[in-house]
């Protein structure tokens, strides 16, 4: 294994937008709750547990705050079942170049575990990942960068050989942190603000696993 890819999961695997900002509606109207403006921009790569006392400013009540995250992803599930999910444009034939050359990959991500094993599995996808590391694995949210590293650990590969693929900022801030190289997918960013990243890309296909291996000195 020269490297390892690490993916987050909104907005580079698949494009999730829709169904999170339609789930935060719904919860907000079962609880009778306003949601501040911006809110959706703002939490963009949070976890639910910081984004619902910090963005939202509904509670500080730690019980409080799981029960909301509880059911704001049963929602987000009820809206995937009804109607459906896919990959982003160029990120199944991406995976099996990976898989071809023997680059083993994870999802890391601040999505519910339960999330991105549903959605997966709708797709037919889950057998591409061989790690998945999402909210309730790590103790501190993306921009801390404990979500990669652990997906690297569970891989077995040093975080400098690691390649994280990511669309937020608070992601691409996590990568730099974990000593990784980051590529950006202007999915949910302009490419102008994503200049942080080591590349940036519209889509994941017109990636060349061997020239990163080049670009990069793996």
């Amino acid at each position: 294994m020269n490297w390892a890819a690490l993916f987050d999961w909104d907005g580079v695997i698949v494009d999730s937008s829709p169904y999170h900002r339609e789930s935060w509606e719904r919860l907000a109207k079962e609880e009778g709750r306003d949601l501040p403006r911006g809110y959706f921009k703002k939490g963009f790569g949070m976890r639910n547990h910081t984004i619902i006392p910090e963005v939202l400013g509904w509670t500080s009540d730690p019980s409080e705050i799981e029960r909301l995250h509880r059911r704001k992803g049963g929602i987000y599930r009820e809206i995937i079942d009804e109607k459906g999910v896919e990959p982003l444009p160029g990120v199944e034939s991406f995976l099996l170049e990976l898989h071809r050359r023997g680059v083993p990959c994870a999802v890391a991500s601040s999505t519910e575990r339960l999330n991105i094993v549903f959605a997966l599995e709708k797709m037919g996808m889950r057998q591409e990942f061989r790690a998945i590391v999402a909210s309730e694995d790590v103790e501190k949210g993306k921009p801390d960068p404990e979500v990669f590293l652990t997906a690297a650990g569970i891989l077995g590969a040093s975080p400098r050989r690691c390649v994280v693929f990511e669309d937020a900022h608070v992601g691409i801030q996590a990568a730099r942190s974990a000593g990784m190289v980051v590529i950006a997918v202007d999915t949910t960013h302009p490419a102008e603000s994503l200049r942080d990243a080591d590349r940036v890309v519209e889509r994941l296909d017109v990636l060349d696993p061997e020239q990163i291996e080049r670009d990069f000195n793996f």
